[in-house]
């Protein structure tokens, strides 16, 4: 009775000291005083002084019993110690234990903890031959660990199949299969069961709220994810910083940065403190709005306040300079994310390359790229993306081609942007056959160019005198649901001249406007160039009138 209270109270410092007094006075102790002591251990979460006196039990000449088993796999359970608690509940049947459901709960609990959802399917499946019933703590736990296992499917059928088993579904049953559409993005049918407890009398808490304001986030629902936020105070139930958390990286996810600031700035006043996600959604939120300085600005704010950045927050922070084009602070920000013991990952190098790209550091971007590969993080395509087009910015044609001749050795196959650089590259460098060689292994792969590949391509021709491959080329872009711009006109028009077919050049220049493409400075010049080499001086005076007339509109309009 003594132990009995002790247990109640969570005294297992006490009921210890009694148990060894009675063994010291030669008191019998049984099993029941060794599994009230087992189960004080479990209440308290003390799990391996449960073990220990779970393991001198048979030193005692006690054989533990079905009782002693669900005290001590409780306890494993509790602390998130699976593997311990299964190994437990695995020795049951050796030891002619039949499991009950106290037993079979917590071995099932602790595979929702340690993510093991097919052990948990497995264990409910196998409970009937033990003459065990199934009860809603069995089905929470079973539907818990599909969701945290990425099963979302697996959870809802789970949980849609607990009122046929006599299982009634609860908060804690609604709030796994909530959290479940969340992980599967399912967010229709998180708002369906979210309403679906208002129905049944069941009060969603805090839990439901905050699932179900993600599963809308992760869908791009954000105005639905601020309402619900905005609803919970409403149906008494109090936003916490995880509902504050998941309505700003709802906002994050769609550039709303905001709205997003609005609801941080809404949590100093309910005097709740953002946590690390937070800020961090709050930074990435005014990156992806191009709100460059208010991100940095953000992330300087979390120093004083005693917060820590992780590779999150550095990766939002390195975003944020990138599109700021702030390539000196990117590679501030992967320098001290380094001396912090953090490794940058593929998206803050690329993001710091990208940055250095734009400010034309090329030498920069390939020095980020080799610490890459030195740090054995695996560059995914925008990385190598941002090395190609940063040799092209830095006119590395070289350079280019041999990042490019790697990718597939990394089982990596080239896009557009990747294919789109490299052409350039090559054109810049006066290659224009390996430009053009590669615009031609781009449409084998089926790799569709946009408007700068395909003008880059016909300039290549220009360069190579090619003048009925640049018109070919210049044809297949309708065809491609692509517009040939200024840039297109002109050097298609460079290439018909410089091959001699000046007639055909001027056929060219005199179709732009009625293809509503205005004739560039270039334009004319190449015009006027067309009309020398075919002696049409008159033709020549007029279009030297026309570009003056263009000079001077453009003047007058810069000024006004």
């Amino acid at each position: 009775t003594v132990l009995s209270q002790l247990r109640q109270r969570n005294r297992p410092d006490i009921s210890s000291r009694i148990l060894g007094q009675m063994a010291r006075a030669n008191v019998d102790v049984n099993i029941y005083h060794l599994n009230s002591v087992v189960s004080s251990f479990e209440r308290v979460g003390q799990w391996q002084q449960a073990m220990s006196l779970f393991a001198e039990m048979p030193e005692r000449n006690v054989c533990p019993d079905v009782i002693s088993y669900g005290a001590v796999l409780s306890a494993c359970e509790k602390v998130g110690q699976w593997q311990h608690a299964l190994g437990l509940f695995a020795e049951m049947p050796l030891r002619r234990v039949s499991p009950d459901v106290i037993s079979c709960n917590a071995a099932v609990s602790a595979c929702e903890k340690g993510g093991q959802w097919q052990q948990a399917l497995s264990l409910i499946a196998e409970m009937p031959l033990w003459r065990v019933c199934p009860d809603v703590i069995t089905w929470n736990a079973t539907v818990s660990a599909c969701e945290k296992g990425g099963q979302w499917q697996q959870a809802l059928h789970l949980f849609a199949e607990m009122p046929q088993r006599m299982a009634c579904q609860d908060v804690i049953s609604y709030s796994a299969a909530v959290s479940a559409c969340k992980k599967g993005g399912q967010w229709q049918w998180a708002l369906s069961l979210l309403s679906e407890m208002s129905q049944r009398r069941i009060s969603p808490n805090a839990i439901s709220w905050n699932a179900t304001i993600s599963a809308c986030g992760n869908g791009d629902q954000w105005q639905r994810a601020l309402n619900l936020l905005a609803e919970m105070p409403q149906r008494k139930v109090c936003p916490n910083v995880i509902s504050y958390s998941a309505a700003v990286s709802a906002c994050e996810k769609v550039g709303r940065w905001r709205h997003a600031l609005i609801i941080f700035s809404d949590m100093s006043q309910e005097k709740i403190c953002p946590e690390i996600i937070t800020w961090s959604a709050a930074v990435s939120a005014c990156a992806k709005g191009n709100q460059w300085q208010r991100a940095l600005n953000l992330f300087s704010e979390m120093h004083p306040r005693k917060l820590c950045p992780n590779e999150i927050s550095y990766g939002a922070a390195v975003s944020a300079c990138e599109k700021g084009g702030q390539w000196q602070h990117s590679l501030k920000l992967v320098a001290d994310m380094l001396s912090r013991k953090f490794c940058p990952g593929a998206m803050s190098y690329g993001a710091a390359m990208s940055a250095c790209e734009k400010g034309k550091q090329w030498k920069h971007a390939l020095r980020l790229f080799a610490d890459m590969l030195e740090r054995k993080v695996c560059p995914d395509v925008i990385n190598w993306s941002a090395g190609v087009s940063a040799c092209e910015k830095g006119s590395q044609w070289q350079q280019a081609l041999d990042l490019f001749t790697e990718m597939p050795l990394q089982r990596l196959s080239p896009d557009a942007i990747i294919y789109s650089a490299v052409v350039i590259s090559c054109d810049k460098g006066g290659q224009w056959q390996q430009a053009l060689s590669f615009f031609g292994e781009m449409l084998l792969r089926r790799i569709i160019p946009d408007v700068i590949s395909y003008s880059v391509a016909v300039s290549a021709c220009q360069k190579g005198g090619q003048w009925e491959q640049a018109l070919s080329l210049f044809a297949q872009m309708p065809r491609r649901e692509v517009c040939p711009n200024v840039i297109c006109w002109t050097s298609l028009l460079g290439a018909c001249e410089k091959g001699g077919q000046w007639q055909l050049a001027l056929r060219l220049f005199a179709d732009m406007p009625d293809r509503e493409v205005s004739p560039s400075v270039i334009s004319y010049s190449v015009a006027v160039s067309a009309c020398d080499e075919g002696s049409q001086w008159q033709h020549a005076v007029s279009l030297c009138a026309e570009m003056s007339m263009y000079l001077s509109t453009m003047t007058f309009s810069h000024k006004w």
